[in-house]
């Protein structure tokens, strides 16, 4: 009986250890991915904030281009 006891102690222990052991491949296997998938959500916000950067000094461009046409036709 206690033989019987301490093979199904054996068994659930070496299930424990695969299970483990296939849970730590597939993390290691995911940090690459889940850093590239950082690095480009990192890229795509600096992108972001780079085009907003530009539209807002187009807009400021073309409203003192329009300021300065209005000024000049005022003066003429």
């Amino acid at each position: 009986m206690a033989d019987k006891i301490s093979d199904a102690h054996r068994v659930v222990r070496e299930q424990q250890r695969r299970f483990t052991h296939a849970a730590a491949i597939g993390l290691n296997a995911l940090k690459p991915i889940m850093r590239f998938q950082a690095s480009m959500l990192r890229l795509w916000a600096q992108n972001i904030e780079r085009f907003a950067g530009n539209d807002e000094e187009g807009a400021e461009k073309a409203a003192n281009s329009a300021e300065e046409q209005s000024k000049q036709e005022r003066a003429a």
